[in-house]
């Protein structure tokens, strides 16, 4: 008799995965998003995209830029939804000190990771960030290539 795999709700609804090639993590943030009904519907049918988006501090406060909601062609038609808008973050105020000093002080970056459910709300993994160099981003590709040549030797 076969074992029955348990349904596990996968709560991510997108990954930015250039974001690891492109910086190093240095702290991870979890910030709530403040959207439209109609954004999320979208994104609880999974139309969302953090490929070209980014975080900016403004006014003490930190907005998301360039994520992508596609609006589902059921849409209300008073409302004229807007796919790429800036979207408020929710941090705490210690949080986003935090931040606002890293960014201005040590040139570093906040970037966005991951979307996901947390408690049936919509949050977004935030990281401070420092850029890679060329050379680093090889170094890290040769550094998984050999991880996955190992994996492979040693399942022999």
């Amino acid at each position: 008799m076969a074992a029955k795999k348990s349904k596990v709700p996968d709560n991510t609804i997108c990954l930015n995965k250039k974001a690891s090639y492109d910086f190093f993590f240095l702290e991870k943030y979890e910030a709530g998003l403040v959207l439209e009904g109609w954004e999320v519907k979208s994104l609880r049918s999974g139309k969302a995209q953090l490929r070209d988006s980014y975080v900016i501090i403004k006014d003490g406060e930190a907005f998301l830029l360039g994520s992508l909601i596609t609006p589902l062609s059921t849409a209300s038609t008073h409302i004229h939804p807007e796919q790429q808008r800036t979207r408020k973050l929710l941090l705490h105020r210690e949080e986003l000190n935090k931040l606002i000093g890293a960014v201005e002080r040590k040139g570093q970056t906040v970037v966005p990771i991951s979307m996901y459910w947390k408690k049936g709300r919509a949050k977004l993994q935030v990281a401070l960030a420092k850029g890679k160099k060329e050379f680093d981003k090889r170094d890290t590709e040769k550094n998984r290539d050999w991880q996955r040549e190992k994996e492979r030797l040693f399942k022999r």
